[in-house]
This record gives C-alpha cells, sequence and structure tokens, in this order.
C-alpha cells in the first residue's frame, strides 16, 4: 500500500488543486495513501427506516426516514439566513435546516419527489428538526441500504463543501482505480494464513464502504493488527539495535553490604513480590547487557528498598550509585529513609539538591572524584557536568515520568560505559501500554503491599456534606492525626483556581481556629512550598491546604484524612496518586472525594470507581478505558506518538499480544530485515514513523 505515498491526492478524480490544498491543511491527507489510511471514525447502519410518529424524547440517535418535501422557506436575515424544508413521510412531519450553500440546496431538492433523508433530530418548539441532514434520492439510494462510514470533519472542511458522503466518494473513485487494486499486501502470506486475517486490499475496502457487519468486523481486525504489528516492530527492531551498542557492567556478585544489612538490619520482612523484584535485577546486572528496568510499585509498596538493595549490588561490586528525584522534598525523604539503614552498614551517602550549600557541594564533589561517597541521592542537581564520579555503575530513577528524555539521558555519560539503568513509578501503567511506552524496558511489578497496611477507606460526598466532613476531620485531629486538603489547580483556570485555593485557606482557618494550617500551590517560590510542606512533614502544621504538588513526594505516616475538593476536575490516575499521600502509616486512613451533586455519566463512573477499589492497576486500566492511551501520565512526557488510526491499547490487548508474538519471531527469522519481505516490512515501516523519534532511547 505505500507504493499509493507517490501519488498527489490532487491527481484523484474529484479533488484537484484546491481540495487537496485544504485537505492538506485541514487532515494532512497529501497522498491517495493518506486519504486510504483516513478511515471513518463510526458507522451508521441505514438498513432501517423509521416513522416521525415514533419519535420521542430529548436525546435521540440519528434516524433514516423516507418521505418527500411539502415546503421550502428562506427565513431570517444576514448571518442567520436560514434554508427550512418541511419534509413527511405520511405520518408527520420534521424540519430540516440549513445554515450553509442555501442557493445549491434550494436548486438541488425538489418537493413531492421520494427522498431518504438521514440525520440526527433535536426537539424545536412542538416538533423535530434535523440540522444540515443528509439528503438522497430514494430511487438513487434505495438498493444501497447498509453500514456508511463517518468521517471527521473540521468546521471548514464542512463550510467549504467536505461532507462524509464527499469522503465515501473520493474513497470510492480511489479504491476503483488501476493504482490502488494494483497494491500489495504488507504482511506475509504465513503470517495472514497463521491469524485468519482478511487480505488488505479487501480490508481497506470494507473498512470504507463494509458488505456487512461481519465484513466490517473482519476488515477492523485486520487493520488493527497491521497498527499493532508495525507499532511493535518498530519498537523492537529499535531496542535490538541500542541493546547490541550498549554492553552493560557485570555486577558478578552479592557481597558483605548486600547479606549483611538483609540478615540483620533489614526493618521489615519482604514480600514475596519485593523479593521477585530484586531477583529480576540481580539477573540483569549480572548479564554483562545494559540493565533499562522499569519498577512498577503501587503507592506504599516499598520501592525504596527495594531501590536500596539495587544501590547494594552496585557497591559491592566497587560501584557508586545515585538515585534521581523530582522534588527537593522527595529526594530529602528518600535521603532520610536511605540514609539511617546505611549507617548501619558502614555505607556513606550525600544529599545533593538546588539549595545545598557551597562547601557541601564541594565535599560531595571530592568524594564522588576519591570513591568516598558510595551513593548520591538529589534532583536535578545530579546532572550537573561539575558532578562527576570515581565510578558510577547505577542509577535510579524515581517518579522517572518527570523528567524529559534528555535530562535521563545525561546520567548515562557519567561514566565510559553507561550505567545499569531502574526507573521507579508510583504510577500504575496497564500492562498493553507499559508493553508499548515501555517497550524497551524489562517491567517488574511489585503488586501486593507491605503487611499491616490496612486499605484507605474512600468516600463520594457533596457540597452540602462539608459540616459533616469539617467535623470528621476534626475527630481525627484530635487523635493526633494530620490531614490534607486539595483544591485543583489547573492552568486554563489558574487565576479563578488560586481564589478558590486562597478562600478554602481562610474558611479551612476559621473553622479550625484551634489548628496550624499551612498553604502549598505551584506558584510559590521554591523555598517557600518547601518551607511549608516541611512543617507539616514535622508535625508543626496539622492541616495541609495545597494543589497537587502533594500528588507525588510527601510521606506522612501521620496523616489520615485526604479530602479533594471539586474531585470530578481530577483524572482517575492523580485522584489515586492524591490518595496515596495517606494510609502510609499504621493508622486507618480516609480519602474523602468532594464534588457537585450534578455530574455526567463518566464522571460519575470515575468517581464511583475510586470509591470502590484501592488497587492502582484497577485504577490505571479503567483511566485508560475512559481517557485512551495518549493521556495517560507519562505518555506524552515520553515524546511518543501512536500513529493507531484504528486500534486502541485499552481494548485490544488479545491482539496486541498476538502482533508483538509475531513481532519477535519475524525479527528472530530476519533480524536485519535483509529479506525481500523484510525489506517490504522496513518500506512500510519508515513510511508510518517517518516522523517519530528512536523510541529505544526512552529509558
Amino acid at each position: 500500500m505505500i507504493q499509493l505515498t507517490h501519488y498527489d491526492i490532487k491527481y484523484l478524480a474529484g479533488v484537484g488543486p484546491k481540495r487537496a490544498e485544504l485537505l492538506d491543511k485541514e487532515l494532512g491527507i497529501r497522498s491517495f495513501y493518506d486519504l486510504l489510511v483516513n478511515f471513518p471514525f463510526r458507522y451508521i447502519d441505514k438498513s432501517t427506516l423509521h416513522h416521525i410518529k415514533d419519535l420521542q424524547g430529548d436525546d435521540l440517535p440519528s434516524v433514516q426516514l423516507k418521505g418527500h418535501f411539502i415546503t421550502f422557506t428562506t427565513q431570517g436575515e444576514g448571518a442567520r439566513r436560514r434554508l427550512v424544508g418541511l419534509f413527511t413521510d405520511g405520518t408527520g412531519t420534521i424540519e430540516c435546516v440549513w445554515f450553509n450553500r442555501l442557493k445549491f440546496i434550494q436548486q438541488s431538492y425538489r418537493t413531492g419527489v421520494d427522498y431518504i433523508v438521514f440525520g440526527k433530530p433535536t426537539p424545536y418548539k412542538r416538533t423535530f428538526s434535523i440540522i444540515h441532514p443528509e439528503v438522497d434520492e430514494y430511487e438513487q439510494v434505495k438498493d444501497r441500504a447498509g453500514m456508511v462510514g463517518v468521517y471527521n470533519l473540521t468546521e471548514r472542511l464542512r463550510k467549504r463543501g467536505f461532507s462524509s458522503r464527499l469522503f465515501q466518494k473520493l474513497n470510492k473513485n480511489l479504491l476503483e482505480s488501476d493504482i490502488a487494486k494494483r497494491i500489495t499486501d504488507t504482511l506475509p502470506a504465513e503470517l495472514r494464513t497463521r491469524r485468519m486475517l482478511m487480505p488488505l486490499y479487501e480490508a481497506v475496502s470494507n473498512m470504507h464502504a463494509p458488505t456487512s457487519v461481519e465484513a466490517l468486523q473482519r476488515a477492523q481486525r485486520r487493520m488493527k493488527y497491521e497498527e499493532l504489528f508495525f507499532l511493535e516492530l518498530h519498537i523492537l527492531k529499535n531496542i535490538k539495535a541500542v541493546s547490541k551498542k550498549l554492553r552493560g557492567h557485570v555486577f558478578r556478585h552479592v557481597g558483605e553490604y548486600f547479606n549483611t544489612f538483609y540478615s540483620q538490619h533489614l526493618p521489615f520482612p519482604l514480600t514475596e513480590a519485593q523479593k521477585r523484584v530484586i531477583k529480576e535485577i540481580r539477573a540483569d546486572m549480572g548479564s554483562g547487557q545494559q540493565m533499562n528496568r522499569l519498577l512498577q510499585g503501587d503507592v506504599g509498596s516499598g520501592k525504596t528498598i527495594v531501590a536500596f538493595f539495587t544501590a547494594l549490588i552496585a557497591l559491592d561490586n566497587c560501584y557508586q550509585a545515585c538515585l534521581m528525584a523530582p522534588t527537593e522534598i522527595l529526594a530529602r525523604q528518600h535521603y532520610e529513609a536511605i540514609s539511617e539503614m546505611a549507617a548501619k552498614i558502614g555505607v556513606s551517602v550525600g544529599l545533593l539538591t538546588g539549595s545545598t550549600r557551597k562547601r557541601e557541594r564541594e565535599a560531595i564533589h571530592a568524594g564522588l572524584l576519591d570513591g568516598s561517597l558510595q551513593l548520591l541521592i538529589g534532583t536535578h542537581a545530579l546532572l550537573e557536568d561539575v558532578v562527576q564520579y570515581r565510578n558510577l555503575g547505577l542509577a535510579i530513577i524515581d517518579e522517572q515520568h518527570r523528567f524529559g528524555v534528555a535530562q535521563r539521558a545525561r546520567l548515562w555519560k557519567k561514566n565510559t560505559t553507561p550505567p545499569h539503568v531502574l526507573v521507579m513509578t508510583a504510577t500504575p501503567i496497564p500492562r498493553t501500554l507499559s508493553m508499548t511506552v515501555y517497550g524497551d524496558l524489562d517491567v517488574s511489578v511489585i503488586n501486593e503491599l507491605p503487611p499491616g497496611r490496612k486499605p484507605v477507606n474512600t468516600y463520594l460526598r457533596y457540597e452540602e456534606h462539608h459540616a459533616k466532613v469539617y467535623e470528621f476531620i476534626e475527630s481525627e485531629l484530635k487523635k493526633g492525626r494530620q490531614a490534607y486538603i486539595v483544591y485543583p489547580l489547573i492552568e486554563e483556570n489558574e487565576k479563578l483556581d488560586l481564589l478558590a485555593l486562597e478562600e478554602g485557606y481562610e474558611i479551612v482557618q476559621q473553622r479550625f481556629p484551634q489548628y496550624q494550617v499551612s498553604m502549598v500551590h505551584g506558584k510559590m517560590k521554591p523555598a517557600e512550598k518547601d518551607a511549608q510542606m516541611q512543617k507539616f512533614v514535622n508535625r508543626e502544621t496539622h492541616i495541609l491546604v495545597a494543589t497537587t504538588v502533594i500528588e507525588v513526594g510527601v510521606n506522612v505516616p501521620n496523616a489520615s484524612v485526604m479530602v479533594i475538593e471539586n474531585a470530578e476536575r481530577f483524572g482517575l490516575s492523580q485522584l489515586h496518586q492524591l490518595r496515596g499521600r495517606v494510609g502510609r502509616g499504621a493508622d486507618q486512613s480516609y480519602c474523602i472525594l468532594m464534588s457537585h451533586f450534578k455530574l455526567s455519566k463518566d464522571t460519575k463512573h470515575r468517581l464511583e470507581v475510586m470509591t470502590a477499589t484501592n488497587d492502582g492497576f484497577v485504577v490505571a486500566e479503567e483511566d485508560m478505558k475512559l481517557r485512551g492511551p495518549g493521556d495517560m501520565e507519562g505518555t506524552q512526557q515520553s515524546g511518543i506518538a501512536f500513529n493507531l488510526k484504528v486500534a486502541n491499547l485499552a481494548s485490544d490487548g488479545a491482539i496486541l499480544e498476538q502482533a508483538r508474538q509475531d513481532a519477535i519471531q519475524t525479527l528472530e527469522a530476519d533480524p536485519n530485515l535483509a529479506s525481500e519481505m523484510g525489506r517490504k516490512l522496513e518500506a512500510t515501516m519508515k513510511v508510518i514513523y517517518q516522523h517519530t523519534e528512536n523510541w529505544g532511547l526512552i529509558s
């Protein structure tokens, strides 16, 4: 099909230079190929005729009516001018309304002639109207009822006469051309046979003009597989290219640091999941290849101690390690937790952040160069050129989606042989997404919480319940606990949100006069923000009123209540991260979602997911179903474009598994894609991914 990229769209019958320019600007359609893969986004079954007398309700789907026009009248003046056609099917009447191309419409349609009218009826006064309906003479379409595609259109395209019907016509012209009929299949015949896939030309034809519902389903499956196969082939080929180049330090043994800490100083028994992940990491670091491993663990699952054991393996092999966190407060918390454990076995640990003083910095730089400083924890300050190691063997990156690709890559250059890399995230990633976004990383999952951790009880409450919620907060404060109250801060409503936050802060101060209240938001200076957060960490303040700046990196085991105002404005993953700020101690903790009573169906479902489960992976799967993979936290920051037109990572996991397995087998049989079929696959990939980055370098 890639042959079609060589044909300019302006040469297709029905297009021409002006329409070609418009298609390029509005939809990026420049070639025959671009038009052919511009598939309908939904389909309408036009095999059923409805009666006007049966139309009832405020939110009707699109319907098809057979009848004739009684009258045409022009109403209004200037910009409000419109053409109204009164249409009847013998059971009642309905108004068809046009606001554009009125003269053309009047010349095209006549009274007394049988037509098929298609569109969405909306209640208007005591009748219904259809805005800009599709109208066909009955004699011309009576034998063409069935599944019809609906194409994405911009406002500009609509104003210039483009419609789904025009796209149907253009694709019909293309598919019936000799050029299109000569396209060769992009997939090997053996693979098509084994996976029972429709041939490419037949699949594309049925995507645009399905011969039946069953044919459309088979065509969609073929095109989904096609997209996912080339996606996986592209990722895996780049990984192979990278892994060939990157040899890693060989950490041959686990020694005194690791064994002494494990046998004598372990503060709590490791879970089976933690033990499994440590074994996976040990195998990676002894393999001779550079480790690139993603460690997923829900909030509170114990990733920090796994990271510490990983660092001890590096130290036991006479290498240094570093841990980079996105915020100073998170870096400081890692430092406090790890340095306490490290002191028991004589491991030297340093902390480097933007606020580290000059004398301390000089001591850290010297200790790194002479090897006396074994483990360095810090923020972006670790990336500075002046930070040089004697022998860096391991780089650990926490909340990795908060760092850009270029930033992470700078850690590689801290040694002549790139260090092993362990990236961690507390944002659970659905399996289908992690296979794709993090396709170059081996993935480990800590999927159980340490013993003694109690699930956070989550409740949905409405605005009229504020008084009772405040009473509940007070009851927890009286027990010596602390509470968070979080407000949204969304960029487009920044001023209004800040006002709401400040107003909320004043209300909380007035309601709890006997308690100390802190406030933090992202617009504060970093030093001021950290000082306010540190007061809460040190229990100098009892309530922290904040925006989502506390989403990551605040560990206060004494906090037992999380109240999220306007919870309907947050995504599921964000709500789950905020909930993860409580439940970090032994006491029962609570998350209260405050919302308006009037919620859309999707919003209510989203909030009900939060009250129904504490499992971050269930939450992440639901989040991806609701929002799609492109919105998942971390994917946009990675600079990855999926280029998926038909497949959906949220719902097509089974097809993705097959496509990935076949891509692996293809590369095992033909690693360089040097065969005749391999060269065809390579050429197709170049067309699909000509504007994307090398995905093999995202770790």
